[in-house]
């Protein structure tokens, strides 16, 4: 044979090799008789849509039997952890949709589930297998649904399904699973209003689910409450101001802002904001408006806690030479603050309550993690497990404004506190010669005769007296 045939002879023979082996790669990836089409898992996550490993659940699976096959049994393997134990299955056959009848017999064992038919499943049939009852393993993670089944040719492998997405078992999750089984709860969830509203697996669930939007809603009124004693100060200023356009303005920010509804603040803010190409996080955008909104109020808390304190005290400010502002933020707003601190708490509290508003445009604070889970459970118990969080705010802080009210009442009647031994001695000394010269002071009208003598009082005593 000459050089050129053999060339040519070893060229065909390359192209006969190159073309085998792109059959090959070209022939379809599965050669099984039984192909997987799915396998999926029923949520047993209580008031939830997850998956969670160790607790009961439905597995349906399904796979189709190949052209010219026939699928004498099939055995289901969940990976360690996982078991078929105490399941039962329900077996489906369908061409198109069109239901076989043919039986099967399950048997479980641990992490396998066997199921032998009373004849062969032909080709071209959908075959479904519904478990219920069996287990995930309880460490959660992606799990895959694999096995072997019985043909012509003898047992063969099955291929394993797309990962099932499982939750760990954590301790809340057990805590859920043995109040299920608790006579108890199942007495307390027979009646209606109890099962609707107070459901004891899902108030455990809600408690642990709604712990990030309740710091939320803490952080966003925490944050916006110092600017709005600023805001609110600042205009309760205006408000008293000799000069009537500041007057007007902050009349006319007070009045808007107390008059329209908190909810129109909020849509104004998030939709019309954007509409002026300004773009702000929700979040801020969230301690903005209440913020804003809690100024107005506590605008008018701090003005009529100015108006209460007694003209005289200007009067006697300026007779000592001091000047308005001196005046205001030397003498009168200590004890404007003093007297405003209770009706400015339940101030706070309106504001941490009125958060819940925000949940209407997104922001995920305490009522939109409720509200969310009520749409997956269908049933109002987070919504009451929000109420406990917000009463555990709240109350303690009607307790706080409770006992400052009472101790500022004490004060005013006189009650409180008094010095013993020789601080009483010389605070009753200190007083007799204040009170002396309060008379001489008053007589001769001349307010210098008091300055002296405050400075001859020790430190500390003015107060007592």
């Amino acid at each position: 044979m000459s050089y050129d045939k053999r060339g040519k002879a070893f060229g065909l023979h390359a192209l006969g090799v190159a073309m085998a082996l792109l059959l090959v790669l070209l022939a379809p990836a599965s050669a099984f008789a039984l192909t997987t089409n799915k396998a999926t898992a029923r949520p047993n996550e209580n008031g939830g849509s997850g998956v969670i490993g160790g607790l009961a659940t439905r597995l349906t699976w399904e796979g189709t039997v190949e052209e010219g096959e026939e699928v004498s049994s099939v055995t289901l393997a969940l990976p360690e952890g996982g078991t078929f134990d105490g399941s039962t299955t329900k077996i489906t056959v369908l061409e198109g949709l069109s239901r076989a009848q043919v039986e099967g017999t399950a048997t479980p064992a641990g992490t396998q589930l066997s199921i032998e038919f009373s004849t062969p499943i032909t080709s071209g049939y959908l075959l479904r297998l519904e478990v219920e009852g069996m287990k995930f393993p309880a460490d959660g993670g992606d799990v895959v649904v694999g096995g072997t089944y019985v043909n012509q040719k003898g047992e063969q492998t099955l291929a394993d399904s797309k990962p099932i997405a499982t939750i760990a078992n954590t301790p809340l999750q057990a805590l859920v699973a043995s109040l299920d089984e608790a006579p108890w709860v199942q007495a307390w969830n027979s009646n209606p209003f109890l099962g609707m509203f107070f459901k004891p697996q899902l108030l455990a669930t809600a408690f642990a689910t709604l712990v990030p939007g309740w710091l939320l809603c803490l952080l966003i009124v925490v944050i916006a409450y110092p600017f709005a004693i600023a805001l609110g100060l600042i205009f309760a200023l205006m408000k008293i101001s000799k000069h009537r356009i500041l007057r007007f303005i902050a009349t006319l920010y007070i009045n808007v802002l107390r008059g329209t509804p908190l909810f129109l603040q909020i849509y104004i803010m998030f939709f019309g904001l954007p509409m002026m190409n300004i773009n702000i996080d929700n979040n801020v955008l969230g301690v903005i408006v209440i913020a804003i909104n809690a100024s107005a109020y506590l605008a008018e808390i701090f003005r009529a806690g100015i108006q209460s304190i007694p003209q005289g005290q200007y009067e006697a400010a300026s007779s000592l030479g001091m000047s308005y502002f001196q005046t205001m933020f030397d003498i009168i707003l200590p004890q404007t603050i003093r007297r405003v601190i209770p009706t400015v708490t339940s101030d706070f509290i309106t504001s941490y309550k009125d958060t819940s508003l925000l949940s209407s445009v997104g922001v995920m604070e305490l009522m939109m993690f409720a509200k969310n889970l009520t749409s997956v459970s269908g049933n109002m118990t987070p919504y009451v497990a929000a109420a406990i969080f917000y009463l555990i705010v709240t109350l303690p802080l009607i307790k706080a404004v409770s006992i400052v009210e009472e101790r500022i009442a004490n004060s005013e009647r006189g009650g409180g506190p008094r010095p013993k031994g020789k601080q009483a001695k010389t605070a009753g000394v200190a007083g007799a010669k204040l009170s002396e010269l309060a008379v001489h002071a008053e007589a001769r009208n001349d307010a210098d005769v008091f300055a002296p003598a405050l400075n001859t009082i020790p430190s500390g005593l003015a107060s007592e007296v």
